[in-house]
């Protein structure tokens, strides 16, 4: 927002922005209490973290972590994301990594906002956090897992995902990379979730494109995580040319400059409809003392906006990013060539 344009002036634009698609449909996102509308989503943070536990999928157990003690972490940094007019925030912790519908569930309820949580795997960093069942089930076997918390909840709630988080690592996709890819696009076509990946440069994340291609699901419905560590900017224009979702998305982290200049060239070059940004902050840390130091939800706020109102940036660019771009990247709906 221009330094001039007072918070809530910000806060009450997003909330009169009427999302519509092209076909007129009223599509929906599905958060951990239900479906909302997609012009309810308001200000929206698509990559942050609540909780993350690093211990692998073979040791993880949620009796590793106490949720009130969590919710004691969490809930006044979500509450300062909330004081700069946030209203939904995407918790892209996946399961084996701490994913915890229970705990987005209280976090929810106690700070008012909206969250979304996940299905899929995270087959980055080697395989650590992917279950057992991943190195010899099919791309369809894996699927029909995520498929049924889709239609019927997740770990025996009735609380539904509203993405699809999977991972890959760097360089050429493993053939067991390519079967988490493969089960992504099957069950984007099922259920119309988005596939989030965890990706970084452009090797990955254009085989993952050619992957889904070939699966008849268009790149529209693929959101290329942590783009901002590929320094080639013309790959960035080119996956989005050809409708993938550039998320630009550890900001939490600092390089604002950066993250300003990569955002403005999308800008310059006609694609910042195609341009997601968020923080990847957070997050609470089971058997360290206190969940270990925090990174809260407010740079995009403090530190990026003042550099993108520099060097041009309009309120109506804000809300494209910020409002428009998430509303229409999350969405269900199913996306085919």
């Amino acid at each position: 927002m221009k330094a001039d344009l007072s918070r809530r002036d910000f806060i009450k634009a997003g909330a009169s922005f009427l999302f519509a698609f092209n076909t007129g449909q009223s599509l929906s996102v599905i958060t951990v209490n239900g479906s909302i509308p997609a012009s309810a989503m308001g200000i929206t943070l698509i990559h942050e973290h609540f909780l993350v536990d690093f211990i692998g999928a073979d040791k993880i157990d949620h009796t590793r972590w106490d949720r009130d003690e969590v919710a004691k972490k969490v809930l006044p940094y979500l509450l300062e994301a909330k004081k700069h007019g946030v209203k939904t925030i995407l918790d892209c912790t996946p399961a084996f990594l701490g994913r915890d519908v229970l705990l987005q569930r209280k976090l929810a309820e106690e700070s008012g906002l909206q969250i979304l949580t996940n299905t899929g795997y995270y087959g980055a960093v080697g395989n650590k956090y992917l279950p057992k069942w991943a190195f010899t089930e099919t791309p369809e076997q894996i699927a029909k897992r995520w498929i049924n918390e889709f239609e019927n909840g997740i770990e025996n709630t009735t609380a539904r995902p509203g993405f699809i988080k999977i991972g890959v690592d760097s360089g050429h996709l493993s053939q067991l990379h390519q079967n988490i890819v493969k089960a992504a696009a099957l069950t984007h076509l099922q259920t119309g979730l988005t596939i989030c990946s965890h990706t970084g440069i452009g090797i990955p994340a254009f085989e993952q494109i050619e992957l889904l291609q070939k699966t008849e699901v268009h790149p529209s419905a693929f959101v290329w995580t942590h783009a901002q560590a590929e320094q080639d900017k013309t790959l960035h224009v080119k996956a989005a040319k050809l409708g993938t979702w550039i998320s630009l998305d550890g900001i939490g982290w600092g390089d604002f400059e950066k993250y300003a200049n990569t955002i403005d060239n999308l800008r310059s070059a006609g694609l910042l409809n195609k341009t997601l940004i968020s923080h990847d902050a957070g997050w609470y840390k089971p058997r360290e003392k206190e969940g270990g130091s925090f990174k809260g939800y407010t740079n995009i706020f403090e530190e990026l906006i003042p550099l993108l109102n520099k060097i041009g940036f309009s309120d109506n660019d804000l809300q494209q990013l910020l409002i428009k771009n998430p509303a229409e990247a999350f969405s269900i709906r199913v996306r085919k060539y």
